[in-house]
């Protein structure tokens, strides 16, 4: 079979159950070839084996709903590939956008070395960036998860950070020791409410782990103690940043946050609320603000 007959089958297949226009069929036949998307039109007339049947084995999953993501067993996230598993979300580009935050402002301040805490960290994909992207900075991961801990670990092990990266198992905050302190804290939480669950389509309820996206009914259960306990473990000029749902901006700024100050909420590429943050002041550098 030729790499052409491969992906002409894999297109007949999919537009045949409504995936018209889908760039998937590319994706699962690079993926099953074994050779990158951006070849696929050099290697045309490259001769691939009897690939049929496993591509039908793929395009079952895919048509009973399984995220491609899943399929793969991997995804990219800023610029490296992450592996994954149900155990772990999918890295979205969302999550980038928090994850460019915190590095734009960590190389605006000209900071070196530092220690920062990523809570609920589930591929790892905050963690092991943020490693990779700052290479004198500490990252402490924590998860309830002991499934999506391994696959972090594997991730921080295949991007050469493992050194750097260190993973726990806990909740929230539940682990660490009094007096510890970090320079930064970051958190995509989960803050779907259940309501929005049960609208989510059926690739993320069927397939995604429930407990790492919703957070009771109003999709705050877990931002809330995020916020209100992040002073105990930032050092004095230290930020928090929350990824939070596009409609959470005002009950976000509402939030008890104890010592904090409320700095703003980022938008997202789409114009949406996306990314909280707040700071721990200086010691004598309060500026009063009620956010």
């Amino acid at each position: 079979m030729l790499l052409s007959e491969l992906l002409a089958l894999c297109r007949r297949e999919m537009e045949g159950r409504g995936f018209r226009g889908s760039h998937e069929a590319e994706i699962l036949v690079s993926h099953l070839a074994g050779i990158p998307r951006s070849r696929l039109s050099l290697d045309a007339g490259r001769e691939v084996g009897d690939l049929a049947v496993a591509l039908r084995s793929l395009l079952r999953r895919r048509f009973s709903g399984e995220p491609v993501q899943y399929i793969l067993g991997a995804w990219e996230f800023y610029g490296r590939e992450f592996l994954l598993t149900r155990d772990t979300l999918i890295p979205r580009p969302e999550t980038e956008g928090l994850v460019e935050g915190v590095v734009d402002a960590w190389r605006k301040e000209k900071r070196g070395a530092g220690r920062m805490l990523d809570v609920g960290t589930g591929c790892g994909a905050i963690a092991v960036t943020l490693a990779a992207e700052l290479p004198r900075v500490r990252v402490l991961a924590v998860d309830v998860s002991g499934g999506a801990l391994t696959v972090a670990r594997r991730n921080a092990h295949a991007l050469a950070v493992a050194h750097r990266v260190r993973f726990l198992r806990a909740d929230r905050y539940s682990a660490l020791k009094r007096g510890d302190r970090f320079d930064v804290v970051v958190s995509n939480p989960p803050y779907v409410s259940e309501m929005e669950w049960d609208s989510l389509p059926w690739e993320v309820r069927g397939f995604e782990p429930a407990e790492a996206l919703v957070a009771g009914p109003d999709g705050m259960a877990m931002i809330r103690p995020l916020v209100a306990d992040a002073g105990a473990y930032l050092k004095p000029g230290g930020t928090l940043w929350l990824e939070i749902g596009e409609s959470q901006g005002d009950a976000v700024r509402r939030l008890p946050r104890g010592p904090l100050e409320f700095v703003g909420i980022e938008q997202d590429l789409a114009g949406r609320s996306r990314v909280a943050r707040w700071i721990l002041p200086a010691e004598g550098k309060r500026s009063g603000k009620k956010g």
